[in-house]
């Protein structure tokens, strides 16, 4: 009985002691993972940049890291440090203190068990024991587009609660309802008459625009969608496990990552990570997708009128799998290397919840007696060098299929696969000066699969880079911090398209040969432009205060199409009929459905947008 009472003793020292909870810091607050990423640039603290979201935990864990090395800090690093660890202030088992032009002001209440504290404008609360925190947060938002084609106004609202129980249980919840409205957003500016959304769809899995996806509600005046993510976790200092609905980052990236840039909606999963060691990070998940394909053999019956039942029919299952494991070997490179697969099985496969497996091995054990086709598996790696303080080098490298007699130079198949390369200098000569660059290619049928249900995508939207397949992307930004909480940035982005083909199985996979390749990956990538969109934009971002951001967007875009000139290739998209059969459209009519294809219309051609905003949250 006293052995058992010292385990139990021993688990609780173990989990009291830890105070870094798990809630993951939402993608969408880039102010404080840029101020991370130039810290780390800076060689003041240490980043695991191939896996986001990081949790308030980890945040508040490296901003305390920087306070240890004030003296490699600017003054307006040090106001920036001082400023971000009061909206940390419980995972640092404290509360808030609001300041502004140097003076304190702190709002609490002291009850006889906890200590009740309202700032900028959350909640907080903390018992006395300080085994209890609650962090409620009012989400209130609103966007103005304005240009020669008319007025946008996007405006969000909702809350968010995040909890810490016992410092090993995490419970977090956010909803954010989202609306598009303006005069413009009708048949007049959009081209299919049949959809109802019109141009309210700045964002759907077609467009090639890096805004997060989204599922709409149908909407006369534009179109509404609403934002739910939460989660549970249980966690200790060395790892933590939990069911939630977040978006994910995988792959070192500042503009968008090959492997999972976050430009699907949320998805719900399990997940696992541990970090045992300073050098190792581990980190798992199984995903529930939604596939957006209709399985015939699953409907529902509804009692419509009398006599009369109508047939709902349901989409087919779609899972995935994902493992990524980050060694850093020495301390200025981190190499993360990792495996995924998309399924599309009737039910869970258990084989796809051991963390630490080779999925592709696992996936040909389970059909390949069959005799059937595979599921869609993916290997990837993204690695992160530092060679001298303020300059970072990365890529990230993601491969959909592989055979070394593709690479032969009489082979003409290419294997599908998509990199980012990518620099960031920052803090020298000038502090608080930074300049980004980012290439990107991904070749032929890199995210689709013969099988549509076996795409690398989720609610239709790929989860990977948001250019999709034989596709490039260049980024530049020079930005600069002159002051705490504001960032001055400058951008150019070069996105262009080529050829869209699907991804038909002409041959039996594996039994291609050089002489009679696929016809689909043995066409020659990035020959021929079907769309391309230079932007420039300006970017004012202030952090008023904790969570309120106010910002001024100045962009000049110019998108515009194409039409190839060689003849079309079986399996090439150059339109389709509505019955599914494909068109050869050409000339300007092939260029006119490109660009519709691409680009939302209110972006269409050459345009200079001003966008203002002020938001609580984001």
């Amino acid at each position: 009985m006293r052995l058992k009472s010292l385990v139990i003793l021993g688990l609780l020292s173990l989990t009291v002691t830890v105070r870094a909870q798990v809630i993951p810091e939402a993608l969408e607050y880039t102010e404080v993972y840029d101020f991370l990423d130039e810290l780390a640039t800076d060689g003041v603290i240490e980043l695991t940049e191939a896996v986001r979201p990081y949790s308030r935990g980890q945040i508040a864990t490296m901003l305390l890291a920087a306070q240890t090395k004030d003296s490699l800090l600017s003054r307006r690093q040090k106001d920036d440090l001082q400023f971000y660890l009061q909206d940390y202030a419980l995972e640092r088992d404290t509360l808030p203190e609001y300041y502004s032009y140097g003076h304190r002001h702190v709002t609490q209440w002291i009850t006889p068990v906890s200590n009740l504290s309202l700032a900028d404008p959350s909640l907080h609360l903390m018992t006395k024991n300080k085994m209890f925190k609650m962090r409620v947060r009012p989400i209130l938002g609103m966007d103005l587009y304005a240009s020669k084609k008319g007025i946008i106004t996007k405006r969000w609202y909702g809350a968010d609660i995040q909890m810490d129980i016992a410092h090993h249980v995490s419970i977090w919840g956010s909803l954010r309802d989202n609306s598009w409205d303006g005069s413009m957003l009708s048949s007049t500016y959009f081209p299919s008459s049949g959809d109802k959304m019109y141009g309210a769809r700045i964002t759907k899995p077609g467009y090639l625009n890096n805004l997060p996806g989204v599922q709409y509600k149908e909407a006369n005046y534009g179109g509404d969608f609403s934002d739910s993510r939460g989660g549970i976790a249980l966690y200790t200092w060395w790892g933590k496990i939990s069911v939630e609905r977040e978006r994910l980052q995988w792959g070192d990236a500042q503009l968008s990552s090959t492997i999972l840039s976050a430009h699907n909606p949320a998805v719900p999963m399990v997940t696992l990570q541990l970090t045992p060691c300073s050098w190792f990070q581990f980190d798992w998940f199984h995903a529930w997708l939604v596939s957006n394909v209709i399985d015939s053999t699953y409907y529902y019956s509804e009692r419509y009128e009398e006599g009369v039942t109508k047939t709902h029919y349901r989409p087919m299952n779609k899972f995935m799998a994902a493992n990524m494991i980050t060694f850093k070997p020495i301390k200025y490179i981190h190499f993360s290397i990792g495996n995924s697969v998309v399924y599309a099985e009737r039910n869970v496969q258990a084989a796809y919840f051991i963390p630490i497996a080779f999925y592709k091995s696992l996936d040909h054990l389970m059909t390949k007696g069959l005799g059937v086709e595979n599921q869609n598996s993916q290997v990837f790696a993204s690695i992160t060098v530092r060679p001298t303080d303020h300059l970072r080098l990365y890529g990230t490298f993601y491969i959909d299929e592989f055979k070394w007699a593709r690479l032969k130079p009489s082979n003409k198949e290419n294997n599908p696969l998509a990199y980012v390369v990518g620099f960031q200098w920052s803090g020298w000569p000038v502090n608080g000066l930074s300049l980004k660059g980012e290439f990107m290619r991904s070749y032929i049928a890199t995210y689709t699969h013969s099988i549509k249900v076996l795409d690398y995508t989720s609610n239709t939207y790929n989860m990977g880079h948001y250019m999709g397949d034989n596709a490039q992307s260049i980024f530049l930004q020079l930005s600069y911090r002159p002051t705490r909480s504001l960032r001055l940035m400058l951008d150019y982005t070069q996105d262009t398209k080529y050829r869209k083909y699907d991804y038909l199985r002409k041959y039996i996979a594996g039994r291609e040969t050089e002489d009679r390749p696929n016809p689909i990956i043995a066409q020659k990538p990035f020959s021929e432009k079907t769309w391309r969109n230079d932007e420039v934009k300006f970017r004012a971002v202030y952090e008023v205060f904790n969570n309120c951001y106010a910002h001024i967007d100045l962009i000049y875009n110019n998108a515009r199409a194409y039409s190839p000139s060689s003849a079309r290739i079986e399996g090439e998209d150059r339109g389709w009929n509505a019955d599914g059969t494909s068109m050869e459209l050409s000339g300007d009519e092939l260029q006119a459905y490109y660009l519709n294809k691409f680009s939302p219309v209110y972006l269409q051609g050459k345009n200079i947008t001003a966008i203002m905003g002020l938001s609580f949250g984001f």
